[in-house]
């Protein structure tokens, strides 16, 4: 006699009831969801942007101001280095890619070697006309320069995309130095572009004791200081060092909180690392202005008035709810290490997304449709149990991809379509298994127990391989393709619990209870 243990039953009824629980929602539309009771789940599937309309973006990577930034560092540590070895110099600066100077004294070129020696492998240095040294990034090192500044740039652009609360962004490299932003279901353009478009790269640096302030931004600046225009509406321009005595990379938060008289600030806190050095450099400079600069502006340069050991502060100026919010999110998302340029931008109607999610539909029911007809009409009876499993699978996939928020393209779309036709691949398999076990003249619930058994390794081993494909897929590529292989992959595994487990259950059941003497196969 045929039999299913009672908690293989329990297990697989609690699936299938599961299944159906989560699935529901998306079959129901989202504005009609609301007036369900609180215990009702209300996720649905995520849909992509070519289904459900949105924000599409091409950013290119500014790499020369992120060189200009590195090479900033090399002029200060080359300064740095020459003085340590009391070597005179002319002309120290940036240029062209390169930072160059000139000896005051050809006597000391025996000593550059070991000067230059802390900068390390990644730059080498030649003499370029007799008498100037050039100072150049290798191109291994450069190359390496500009995979990490756009592979930051897309974790940066990640962090503030999800900061804003868009469900299941498409954020991803194309070619040397762009990058795709999908936000599906955004239609304002004006906040991402505000927040994409910020470098926000905040620095800590003094203020010139004795000249704090500048006329213009053209005004000349002692040696080792800039000026810098104001963003704190009490002066045009500051004169501040252009050492960083703290970098942004310290930051670990940023909330926006309110002053005595209600105005927004924006609160910060750092690191240990950060906490010491704010600590140090707030006990040796005591009654000086210290200047908070966010994106080449001063938003703030308050008077140091004692030690602040806690590595916290306030950021305040004349700010909107909305600036303090903007700052507070960008801080803690990061800094861009370089400028965001928008190439591109279009909006994806939902129109568009419509029609492709009604031609989706209709080849989806098509598909089941002609899949249902075949297997009545080949298999008679087994082929309806198949037909209960097939929709079953389907209900089980619209689960899996909502509770796991994966996205449906309309490449994900084509792949439901196809593991439609690969869900009864399973159950074709098993019941040529059982003919054959009936042909060699065994009793039908000897055939159907054999058949089930023995066509378990075909099954597994080639939904494996399908598998495998659908993994690659799903690593390697990207955007809709991945949303293929995610559809796919849930997909074949279902469709193997579906026609292993589900169908022998109804099989058994139906056997058991009418206990036919032959089956119609």
């Amino acid at each position: 006699m045929l039999k299913t243990p009672f908690w293989k039953v329990f297990l697989i009824l609690f699936v299938c009831f599961a299944g159906t629980f989560y699935a529901v929602p998306s079959f129901i539309q989202e504005k009609n969801l609301a007036s369900y009771p609180d215990w009702f789940p209300k996720e649905q599937i995520n849909l992509g942007l070519d289904l459900r309309g949105g924000l599409h973006m091409l950013l290119e990577v500014d790499f020369e101001t992120a060189e200009k930034d590195r090479l900033a560092f090399v002029v200060d540590e080359v300064r740095k280095n020459l003085r340590q070895q009391r070597i005179g110099y002319l002309g120290l600066r940036a240029q062209k890619g390169a930072v160059i100077f000139k000896l005051r004294d050809q006597s000391d070129q025996p000593k550059i070697s070991k000067a230059l020696r802390s900068l390390g492998q990644d730059y080498s240095f030649a003499m370029s006309d007799g008498e100037t040294f050039e100072i150049r990034m290798n191109e291994k090192a450069h190359n390496l320069f500009e995979k990490n500044i756009l592979n930051q740039s897309i974790e940066i652009v990640n962090r503030r995309i999800n900061e804003l609360g868009t469900r299941e962004p498409n954020i991803q490299r194309q070619g040397k130095d762009r990058i795709i932003v999908q936000l599906p279901g955004v239609q304002d353009a004006a906040d991402a572009k505000r927040l994409l478009g910020k470098t926000a790269k905040m620095t800590f640096r003094m203020v010139h004791p004795e000249q704090p302030y500048a006329d213009s931004a053209r005004s000349s600046a002692p040696a080792g200081y800039e000026v810098l225009p104001s963003n704190d509406g009490h002066s045009a321009f500051y004169v501040v060092r252009k050492k960083v005595e703290i970098s942004g990379e310290h930051l670990v938060d940023a909330q926006v909180s309110y002053d005595e008289y209600n105005a927004p600030q924006v609160s910060f806190r750092m690191d240990n690392v950060g906490g010491r050095k704010f600590a140090d450099i707030t006990a040796k400079n005591i009654g000086k202005p210290f200047a908070i600069i966010l994106d080449k502006k001063v938003i703030s340069a308050p008077r140091i008035n004692g030690i602040i050991p806690s590595g916290s502060g306030v950021i305040t100026g004349r700010f909107s709810v909305q600036e303090a919010n903007d700052l507070a999110l960008l801080m803690r998302a990061g800094a861009l290490p370089a400028p965001l340029t928008i190439l591109e931008e279009r909006l994806v109607g939902p129109d568009l997304g419509a029609d492709s999610i009604e031609a989706g539909q209709n080849a989806t029911i098509v598909s089941v449709i002609v899949i249902v007809a075949f297997m009545v009409l080949v298999y008679l009876f087994f082929g309806l149990i198949a037909n209960v499993a097939l929709v079953f699978n389907l209900i089980l996939l619209v689960a899996a991809l909502t509770l796991t928020g994966s996205t449906l393209t309309l490449p994900g779309i084509a792949g439901i379509a196809l593991t439609m036709g690969m869900a009864v691949d399973a159950n074709v398999l098993i019941f040529e298994r059982i003919k054959e076990e009936l042909q060699l003249g065994k009793r039908a619930v000897q055939a159907i127990d054999a058949g089930y058994k023995r066509a378990i390794a075909t099954i597994l081993d080639s939904n494996l391989t399908t598998l495998i494909g659908a993994a690659a897929l799903y690593f390697f590529g990207s955007g809709p393709i991945k949303g293929f292989g995610v559809t796919l992959a849930f997909g074949i595994i279902i469709s193997m619990f579906t026609a292993i487990s589900l169908t022998r259950m109804l099989v058994v059941w139906w056997f058991n209870i009418f206990k036919p003497k032959t089956l119609s196969l």
